[in-house]
């Protein structure tokens, strides 16, 4: 049924001149369920850089988007990767740095001073077998020409006592899950790190870390990197490097100084089960992302890692119409500032799609 067939009786419902109570019910009824349909030439699902700034230039094209942000959406605030950083030193416009939720607050004002419509729910499935394409949150179906999937990627992390927030944990002051992002924090400089982790990932952070730190433990659960072999010689051959094989971390422990932050790590070898003290400013967790891929119920082709495959060069998906922006389809950079270039690209690209489908109607008229 076709989204005009279903609205319809809707509308007929809304404008009976009944005014019996009976009547007054049905037509609150019919508007409630009108409030909960909505169309939208754009619905972007997401709420990090990427979502925002597809937002913005979308909503700029007088497009008028509809924007769901999620609510603790795979764990994660809305706001995305971000709110979980204190401080963000490496995006354009902000010479002192800025506040990671701060930063987010500022774009969704912004999205939203253009005429986004924002939604704080969870999308739990889509429909894309057909357009207009059907977006279901968790109290509004959407209606959508066009859709932009940004749902982004969470860094996986390790539970063991004081990896965690709060005030018995180190999360955020000593403890993170990007060395690009944070590595050159005046925390870190001078003063001993470790990586947690064996692949290709894990020896580029250990790599760049060097940079900083006075020196850089690699800690590793077996006795072999999966890493490729000229990442694995890259970091062995490096003198700031030290790889802790057959290791696993069990406790992340204050600084003796200042007991806000890390001061170093009680080591397990799972071999010998010795338990040493690790001195260590820094832990970087380097065990991979995992892409919010899942409520797409497999309707967008994904890579072996599920990541939304796009075209090279545009965030085209294996949909017509359906676009993907930021870390849910980039496993390569996976920064802030290139998961908004990417959300411009899903605008226009949207935007386009929008004009040519158009114009085929225009034809078929």
């Amino acid at each position: 049924m076709s989204y005009k067939n279903k609205l319809f009786p809707l509308i007929k419902r809304l404008v009976r001149l009944d005014y019996t109570p009976a009547a007054s019910y049905s037509s609150r009824s019919a508007m409630e369920d009108y409030q909960k349909l909505l169309k939208t030439k754009v619905c972007i699902i997401g709420s990090g850089p990427a979502a925002h700034t597809a937002a913005i230039y979308a909503a700029r094209a007088e497009l008028k988007p509809i924007l769901f942000e999620g609510w603790m959406a795979n764990g994660i605030a809305p706001g995305g990767q971000l709110t979980t950083t204190s401080e963000v030193e490496n995006f354009p416009g902000f010479p002192d740095g800025i506040n990671g939720i701060e930063l987010m607050d500022r774009c969704r004002a912004q999205s939203h001073r253009f005429g986004t419509e924002i939604f704080t729910e969870t999308v739990n499935t889509v429909d894309f077998s057909t357009t207009p394409f059907k977006v279901f949150a968790e109290s509004r179906t959407v209606i959508a020409d066009s859709v932009i999937v940004a749902t982004g990627a969470v860094a996986k992390r390790l539970e063991f006592t004081g990896s965690g927030e709060g005030a018995n944990g180190f999360w955020n002051r000593g403890i993170s899950a990007c060395a690009v992002c944070d590595g050159a924090a005046p925390i870190f400089r001078n003063k001993p790190l470790a990586v947690i982790g064996g692949g290709d990932s894990a020896m580029e952070e250990a790599t760049f870390l060097t940079k900083y730190g006075s020196m850089v433990y690699i800690i590793h659960r077996r006795d072999s990197f999966r890493a490729s072999k000229i990442m694995q010689q890259r970091a062995l051959d490096n003198p700031k490097i030290k790889v802790l094989w057959n290791s696993v971390v069990e406790e992340a422990y204050a600084d003796e100084t200042n007991g806000r932050v890390l001061g170093g790590l009680k080591v397990r070898n799972v071999v010998t089960g010795e338990v040493s003290n690790l001195k260590a400013s820094g832990l970087f967790f380097a065990i991979g992302h995992e892409p919010a891929t899942k409520f797409l119920g497999g309707q967008l082709e994904l890579d072996s890692d599920g990541y939304v495959v796009t075209k090279p060069g545009t965030t085209k998906t294996s949909v017509h119409g359906v676009f993907a922006a930021g870390d849910v389809q980039d496993k390569k950079y996976r920064q802030a500032v290139t998961a908004a270039g990417t959300g411009c690209m899903a605008a226009l690209d949207a935007e386009h799609y929008l004009q040519e489908i158009g114009s085929q109607e225009g034809k078929k008229d």
